[in-house]
């Protein structure tokens, strides 16, 4: 197994995923197969009770494990599955290491970071590096990427952690890749010397960066590159620039022509291979087409969304058709603006607050023949929705909300659930199609598995008044409905689950290929 770590330096949110992604990408091209591990230095166990507008995203994992965004990265990129083994966080880490001391596991000797935190921490890497594949193969390579900055307090022991196995592992095992920020003068001139600060913290830590990537708006001129080379003791082909990309799938294909797949076979003692190429002819396609999505959501942060965006435009690529995203605030926009876009988007979240103005984007799609696709949430405001307007019940709501008919409740095994972490119905679970529907139409086979992250449901009790007044749930788990529909609709679906944490570049989500291909014949604006 061999291991590239990628540490980052300066400031935080430079792109240590997307860097640690694309690295994996270029190697997957040439044949190997790469797995990855994020590590969270906080003491949260895993990222699920954060607020999303302060962390971005929380991803799940087939497996229900909520975890920190950069793993929906290393997914669509790499198309591969991980599981909760491949996020490690401090939280983690403290809590096996205590449960083992209460059982015993160390008794007689003093608990403490080094070696028992560290000795756990290269234990959850190695597990994860090892797990297998579907196929039962295994990873040639492992991608590692330390969350935080380098000098942050909390990142210490996992960085201590790598530095040992430095030292544990072959010359030709192990490769330490450092982001940097490299920002530019009022002169236009580029800065070295952040760089040169955080690789001398990396120093302090007995690392030693192998390979150099600096993110900058612009390219890196060459005697930048030999500055780094000269103050950060590396060679200059090892010094990578990593200027802003218009997409992020671009970023390998920028990386390569920055020669880095050479200076990563030298370290690691790969073959020379050339590039499968398909991925950067998929990058490069040309949309013949544009379509303008209207996303309703409440917290005005796009990263809460980032796998939203990006299945819309796996499905745009798919069909030559950019997806331009219009942020509306639930709680704000106006509702003669919906008119001036080719569909409408409500995605998933928790709280009262928007709610109204969520379901209220929702009537407008249904009752202007706009092309209307809604997320978990969104699934449960379009029952809401409908159950308010055409099924009688003037006051429905959710359970979540507070009083009224309650069309949607919470799920039985929730009831009297304490603790809110990993505890709501999470990961892969199946779903059965009816023959003649929407989904059926979309995924083209009985039987579907999506992932998933809620604690309310249809109601039980009010099914059969909904189905009678017209509205059709079209795949069902057991007796728990996952889709919805109108047949009288140009596209009007929604999922009880999270379709966007499947879709990749590659292999674009069923409903997000129906919606922005709807959105293409409901074309309105230029």
């Amino acid at each position: 197994m061999k291991y590239i770590i990628i540490t980052g330096g300066v400031m935080s949110g430079l792109g240590k995923g997307i860097t640690a992604a694309s690295v994996g990408r270029i190697l997957q091209n040439r044949g190997y197969r790469v797995t990855a591990v994020k590590i969270d230095p906080y003491l949260n166990i895993d990222a699920g009770t954060m607020n999303p507008a302060q962390h971005g995203e929380v991803f799940v994992l087939k497996d229900g494990s909520e975890v920190d965004l950069d793993l929906g990265n290393y997914e669509r990129f790499l198309d591969i599955e991980l599981t909760a083994a491949h996020n490690i966080t401090t939280g983690k880490v403290y809590r096996t290491v205590i449960d083992k001391e209460r059982r015993g596991d160390f008794l007689g000797e003093t608990v403490q970071i080094i070696p028992h935190i560290t000795d756990q921490i290269k234990t959850c890497i190695r597990n994860a590096a090892e797990e297998e594949f579907p196929d039962g193969t295994k990873a040639d390579i492992c991608l590692v990427e330390v969350g935080g900055t380098v000098g942050d307090i909390e990142s210490m022991p996992f960085l201590e952690a790598v530095r040992q196995m430095h030292g544990e592992l072959p010359e030709h095992d192990i490769v330490l890749i450092h982001v940097t920020l490299i920002p530019e003068d009022t002169m236009g001139d580029m800065k070295t010397k952040p760089t040169q600060h955080s690789v001398k913290a990396l120093r302090e830590l007995g690392l030693h960066a192998d390979i150099i990537v600096g993110r900058s708006d612009n390219p890196i001129s060459a005697g930048t590159k030999r500055k780094i080379s000269a103050f950060c003791d590396l060679p200059q082909s090892a010094v990578i620039s990593a200027a802003t990309a218009p997409d992020t799938y671009a970023v390998p294909m920028e990386m390569e022509k920055e020669g880095i797949a050479a200076v990563l076979s030298a370290h690691l003692g790969l073959d020379k291979k050339e590039p499968d190429t398909a991925w950067y002819r998929l990058v490069n396609k040309e949309y013949t087409n544009r379509v303008t999505v209207a996303i309703v959501s409440k917290y005005g942060i796009e990263d809460v969304y980032i796998s939203i965006k990006e299945s819309l435009k796996h499905a745009g690529r798919a069909l030559s058709t950019e997806v331009k995203i219009a942020w509306l605030d639930a709680e704000r926009y106006e509702r003669c603006s919906l008119k001036d876009y080719d569909g409408i988007l409500i995605p998933g979240g928790f709280g009262k607050r928007g709610i109204e103005g969520k379901i209220e984007a929702i009537q407008f799609a249904r009752e202007n023949n706009v092309p209307f696709l809604g997320l978990c949430l969104g699934f449960q405001l379009a029952t809401v929705e409908y159950a308010r307007h055409k099924a009688g019940y003037a006051d429905a709501t959710s359970e979540e909300f507070g009083e009224g008919t309650h069309v949607i409740g919470l799920l039985p095994e929730q009831e009297g659930v304490n603790e809110l972490g990993g505890t709501m119905r999470l990961g892969n679970y199946n779903a059965d199609i009816r023959d003649g529907t929407l989904a059926m139409k979309l995924y083209k086979e009985k039987q579907i598995t999506e992932r998933h992250r809620h604690r309310y449901e249809v109601n039980p009790q009010y099914i059969g008044d909904l189905e009678k007044a017209g509205l059709v749930f079209s795949a069902t788990n057991k007796n728990r409905m996952e889709c919805l529909e109108l047949p009288d609709h140009p596209f009007y679906f929604a999922t009880q689950f999270h379709p966007e944490f499947r879709s990749r570049p590659t292999h674009p989500s069923p409903p997000y290929l129906g919606f922005v291909e709807a959105c293409r014949a409901n074309k309105r604006t230029i």
